[in-house]
């Protein structure tokens, strides 16, 4: 073994000349230098910088949930380089506004010349660990089709999803017309304004991430510049000066376009008087981006998920359409999270026909089950249990 490796960062000898351990601090140019290389659209030869500045940010950076020992590292002893490496970033999810905790694995990567020797799966199972120490009820990792079902994870949430359009949808000022909205850079003072909005719309959705002033000023100051996930946020303002919503961005084009990642108004605003604004506002920005990178721009839009106020606002104008891909979702103890929404799945109960229901429900996933017990429209008991036949059970899913 490396002598030189810490011994509280060390996890176990992997054997043949392989050690699994924490990273530190230490570790931030080496993390970087590997996940810039293996996530490189252009092949290893073209490290994605933007990939590698991510990296380093959240190995050496400050930020709200996550510190470097995050990140699990293979290393090769005999020349102390990191040859495989994940890393966990805690979230919180509300399902209808209950909260859980949530483990994220990403930034999943291999040296080719070490692959297929199980270093990918060593690791699964050591941050599921640590997720489970945390108490996390769920995990969650985005990732390429099918590859992570083999960790116990399904393609079962919505990622993402957009729509959009070129110049010739674009809504048009008339000649003697100006903006009737202003968009701003957010300061830190906006900090509060954008949670509470956050906040506010969320609720519009069954699954949510809950977001802290702490993560929007992240958001706002906290990484740098040429990240992956740096964004551009924005405040809109009527013409009195009144923040009305906000908008995010990235600083880069994706798919020969800007797309707003994230826009919401407050109630009362009317998202067909704002909308048009900030599409025309996409557009002249994609073309700065477009110049100082020189690449083409050709189209704008909201990536917004599969459905939002903005769409049905500006639904002639976004004649195109990428549907959602899949968060990847482990739940490892089914009845334990049941339990932890169960306020939530007994108001769909009393909100549906069998309001009142007393009884059970059994729910056969042929290798495990799930039996829930119900007592006038309350949930009395949610137990797992061996599945004889799904003959015997009130639904069955493979």
């Amino acid at each position: 073994m490396n002598t030189k490796i810490k011994s509280e960062l060390l996890i176990r000898d992997l054997g043949n000349g392989l050690v699994l351990r924490r990273a530190s601090v230490e570790d931030a140019e080496g993390l970087a230098d590997i996940n810039g290389r293996m996530h490189s659209d252009e092949g290893p030869d073209k490290p994605d910088v933007r990939i590698a500045s991510w990296v380093r940010d959240l190995a050496s950076k400050p930020h709200p949930t996550f510190a470097a020992g995050d990140f699990t590292v293979v290393e090769e002893t005999a020349t102390g380089r990191i040859v495989s490496t994940l890393c966990l970033i805690p979230q919180t999810w509300t399902f209808d506004g209950i909260e859980f905790g949530v483990g994220r694995p990403e930034l999943v990567c291999t040296l080719p010349e070490f692959r297929r020797r199980g270093l990918v799966r060593v690791q699964m199972e050591e941050v599921h660990k640590w997720s489970d120490e945390r108490g996390d009820l769920v995990q969650v990792i985005t990732g390429i089709p099918n590859y992570y079902r083999q960790f116990g994870y399904d393609m079962a949430l919505n990622l993402v999803g957009r729509r959009f359009g070129y110049e010739a949808h674009l809504p048009k000022l008339k000649e003697d017309e100006t903006e009737p909205f202003v968009i701003r850079p957010a300061q830190e003072k906006d900090s509060d304004f954008i949670l509470r909005l956050y906040a506010e719309t969320q609720k519009r959705y069954a699954i949510s991430c809950k977001r802290t002033r702490e993560i929007i000023q992240y958001e706002l100051g906290g990484q740098s510049d040429d990240s992956i996930n740096k964004v551009e946020t924005l405040i809109i303002e009527d013409k009195n000066g009144n923040a009305i919503g906000y908008l995010q961005h990235p600083k880069i084009l994706w798919a020969d376009g800007l797309y707003a990642i994230m826009f919401e108004l407050v109630n009362g605003a009317s998202w067909l008087d704002v909308s048009p604004c900030v599409a025309r506002y996409l557009w002249a920005k994609g073309g700065e981006y477009a110049a100082r990178d020189s690449i083409s721009r050709f189209s704008w839009g909201l990536n917004l998920g599969d459905h939002h106020p903005a769409y049905e606002a500006m639904d002639d104008r976004l004649p195109a359409q990428r549907k959602p891909y899949a968060f990847y979702v482990r739940v490892p103890d089914l009845p334990a999270f049941l339990n932890r929404v169960k306020p939530a799945l007994e108001k769909r109960l009393a909100e549906s026909v069998a309001a009142g229901y007393t009884g059970e429900l059994r729910i056969n996933f042929y290798t495990s089950a799930v039996r829930m017990a119900f007592e006038g429209g309350k949930i009395t008991a949610v137990e797992a249990y061996k599945p004889a036949s799904e003959i015997s059970s009130d639904a069955s899913f493979p």
